[in-house]
């Protein structure tokens, strides 16, 4: 294979620039839809498939299993052959994906569409590490905060936005949707994104790429599942054990590897680990609110503090919060230029632990929850816009999309803990609503709050060991300095 040396990629100027930036966004939006996409059939799903709702279950979390291990996956991917190839291949399984499940009304077919729809979230850290790439400098911040946001904001608009379509409609017109999303998707990506030269030498580390997926589809299903189990059950400790004994194994493994799947050594530099750390509490509190505010509105008045909220309602109420993610997008990339990356991750996570405190004391009313999420999720979206920021400064240009892809991994890893989290504390006090049904008390609605405000504040105060630093991303110049070590394959 011959090789040339790595010119640093030039950033796209005017139109073209935009059309990019849109491009990146809207298709990373795409991706993270799929997050909730099936939550407003949940409940239905055991009827519609003909199975029971442990079987059905799976059909959410399969997609998040499959996001969790490919984010890094597709990150190496893209360092070693080259973003766009990478999200041209996700924008295929996302379309592949929803063709599946919109043809399908059984179990199985349906819960491998789902793990393709998960797999294309691979799209979303790629993006990010692409956007600082083609981005002019006077826009670089603003796009890299946007496309960022897009991970949380997908999960936050899709509930309202995926109710509104399945009410009164065959579920499967859920995924004809996906599927045309995923079309615009995979043409947008093919005609407004360029193919730029990015490749770095290297290998895709197979052996590390199984151990991850067996370490973390173990110790993710273990937590995820340990409710539905019991905690108490020989399955989920073995699950969380096996996870946990593979993980270590990897590491060690990642570690002697020539050319590892994650280079832990730089993920292990102090900026880059308290980010990732921050992003798993984060990711934590973001999921808590995702959880517990939804019951909440849906709870019926008869318990004395439920809301009576149709599932399309607790979306409505709940969509201004997504929506404020998009637009914090630019203030937070403003406040990433004036105080730092770091600053301001530290600032998100403080505001998202103070609209947990906020929640606990306003549960009376719909509009009252509203306000109390849409002050969470600034925090979130502040916070996830500094993510990457931190991130690419601190890791070789060669590393940029895979160590996203770790960060994005963290930020999943937060929010399957948080839904295990949550079950247990909202199982902890019930109340008997009629014989034989209980429901969560409102002390146990209040504990989620309180829970979600500590992880926050621990994210802030972790976050703050790190290192300050300028909040622009590091410089194609210095990625010319690697280049000349490093000649780029030619494609």
């Amino acid at each position: 294979m011959s090789t040339t040396a790595t010119a640093a990629p030039t950033a796209l100027q005017g139109k073209k620039a935009v059309l990019a930036i849109v491009t990146l966004g809207f298709s990373s939006l795409a991706a993270a839809l799929m997050q909730s996409l099936v939550i407003p059939i949940q409940g239905e799903l055991p009827e519609l498939l003909g199975t029971t709702a442990s079987n059905t279950s799976w059909v959410v979390t399969a997609t998040l299993l499959a996001a969790g291990v490919t984010m890094p996956v597709s990150g190496r991917l893209a360092d070693l052959y080259g973003k766009k190839p990478v999200m041209v291949a996700s924008g295929v399984l996302l379309l592949v994906g929803s063709l599946i499940v919109a043809l399908s009304s059984t179990l199985v077919p349906v819960i491998v569409g789902r793990v393709l729809q998960g797999a294309a979230m691979g799209y979303i850290p790629i993006a990010i590490a692409m956007v600082r790439e083609i981005a002019p400098p006077h826009l670089r911040n603003q796009a890299i905060a946007g496309v960022s946001a897009t991970l949380g904001v997908g999960g936050a608009i899709g509930l309202p936005l995926a109710a509104w379509i399945a009410q009164g409609s065959d579920w499967h017109l859920l995924f004809w949707v996906a599927a045309g999303l995923a079309a615009v998707m995979l043409t947008l990506t093919i005609v407004a994104i360029p193919h730029v030269r990015d490749a770095h030498r290297g290998r895709l580390d197979w052996a590390g790429a199984i151990g991850l997926a067996i370490g973390l589809v173990s110790l993710l299903v273990g937590v995820s599942k340990g409710n539905d189990w019991g905690w108490d059950s020989t399955t989920t400790w073995a699950c969380i054990g096996l996870g946990i004994v593979v993980l270590v194994a990897w590491g060690f493994y990642e570690l002697r590897t020539s050319d590892p799947l994650v280079d832990l050594r730089t993920t292990a530099r102090r900026p880059v680990l308290v980010t990732n750390i921050g992003a798993i509490l984060i990711g934590f509190g973001m999921m808590a609110q995702s959880i517990v505010v939804p019951q909440l509105l849906q709870m019926p008045s008869t318990t004395g503090y439920g809301l009576d909220q149709t599932i399309l309602q607790a979306g409505l109420w709940m969509a201004p919060a997504g929506l404020m993610m998009l637009i914090f997008s630019p203030v937070s990339a403003s406040l990433i230029t004036k105080w730092g990356a770091r600053n301001t991750l530290a600032l998100g996570a403080a505001i998202l632990a103070v609209g947990y405190g906020i929640a606990s004391q306003l549960m009376n009313a719909p509009w009252e929850l509203m306000v109390a999420s849409i002050i969470c999720l600034t925090g979130v979206a502040i916070g996830y816009a500094a993510m990457p920021t931190i991130v690419m400064n601190n890791v070789p240009e060669r590393e940029a999309a895979s160590a996203v892809g770790v960060n994005s991994l963290m930020r999943s890893i937060g929010t399957t803990v948080a839904g295990a989290v949550m079950a247990v504390i909202l199982t902890s006090q019930t109340i008997e609503l009629q014989p034989g049904v209980s429901v969560p008390a409102e002390s146990s609605f209040q504990w989620c709050f309180v829970v979600g405000a500590i992880a926050a504040f621990a994210g802030a105060g972790i976050v703050l060991l790190g290192p300050h630093q300028k909040g622009a991303p590091a410089a194609h110049g210095a990625v010319v300095a690697e280049a000349a070590e490093e000649p780029a394959l030619t494609r």
